[in-house]
């Protein structure tokens, strides 16, 4: 199943994508996404009922999609350096060019205020008052469906909900000058999410998919998720240690190689660049760039 966030002249509502046919309504399940992914086997059966019942599909012309999740109710959790080559090319730009690379012996996590999160289709501001090296970071973006606490990795997919494509755009300069992650990953609009969350029965194996990302139209990153140096279940059991992971928190799983900084020399972003980050059996985020 495909779930989205729309909106439909005055009405947001969650929905339930179908390909070729346009999204259907289920506020009647739930108020929002959120509430249907804390409302488990109960809420999903509720939706199979709508899907298989003669509810009429809203025509995908007619609405905009929203942010799966537009407002999570805590920090988008991140994962910094989990794949070797972004390693690399972080270390060459730093001046470690020819020397060891270490690489890290754990996840490293930051986050991204729910204020990041943005639409798809909608504009990503360029502040150049703010930051001179906007940059983009295609990523596997994991959405956690059954809470817990101090999970294995042995037991961490059953706590997967499902997956969707976010793009952790990143103010390089910013990140420097404040000698930590948060505030260059955190202003507004700068965690593109979407289209959708897709269930995680759906996706099967996740360490298959593809991420890819261009600028307008010019390839700059491409992976698979299987580069990942550490996996899905080794980050859910790191970061649940002593913290409760609940339902709809975000968890994006690391960019590979091929960011602007790391580029000689390095390119940020511009306004009117367009920006698309695509991981396959899920689907393509476009955002465009917009000066303010």
């Amino acid at each position: 199943m495909k779930f989205v966030t729309f909106a439909h002249g005055d009405v947001e509502a969650p929905g339930l994508w179908l390909d070729g046919k346009g999204v259907l309504d289920l506020g009647s399940v739930a108020h929002d996404l959120l509430g249907i992914i804390e409302g488990g086997a109960a809420a999903m059966a509720a939706v199979q009922a709508l899907a298989d019942g003669p509810a009429v599909a809203i025509p995908a012309r007619d609405v905009r999609l929203l942010a799966p999740i537009p407002r999570p109710r805590k920090n988008v959790f991140c994962v910094g350096r989990n794949y070797v080559e972004h390693v690399k090319e972080g270390a060459r730009f730093g001046g470690a060019a020819g020397g060891p690379v270490k690489l890290p012996e754990v996840p490293q996590f930051f986050t991204k205020a729910p204020t990041t999160v943005n639409a798809p289709g909608a504009p990503v501001r360029l502040d150049a008052t703010l930051t001179k090296l906007l940059d983009y970071e295609v990523e596997l973006a994991v959405i956690i469906g059954k809470a817990g606490r101090d999970i294995p990795k042995a037991r961490a997919y059953e706590h997967v909900f499902g997956y969707t494509v976010a793009n952790d755009v990143t103010a390089r300069d910013l990140q420097r000058r404040h000698d930590q992650w948060f505030k260059g990953k955190s202003l507004d609009t700068t965690c593109p999410l979407g289209p959708w969350i897709v269930t995680a029965d759906q996706i099967g194996d996740p360490t298959t998919l593809e991420l890819s990302l261009t600028v307008n139209g010019q390839e700059r990153q491409r992976a698979t998720a299987d580069m990942m140096i550490f996996d899905i279940p080794t980050i859910i059991e790191f970061l649940s240690a002593g913290l409760t992971l609940e339902p709809g928190d975000i968890i994006a799983t690391g960019t590979p190689s091929g960011v602007g900084y790391a580029m000689d020399p390095p390119v940020g972003l511009k306004d009117g660049d367009v920006v698309t980050a695509k991981i396959d059996r899920i689907g393509e985020l476009v955002s465009p760039i917009v000066g303010v």
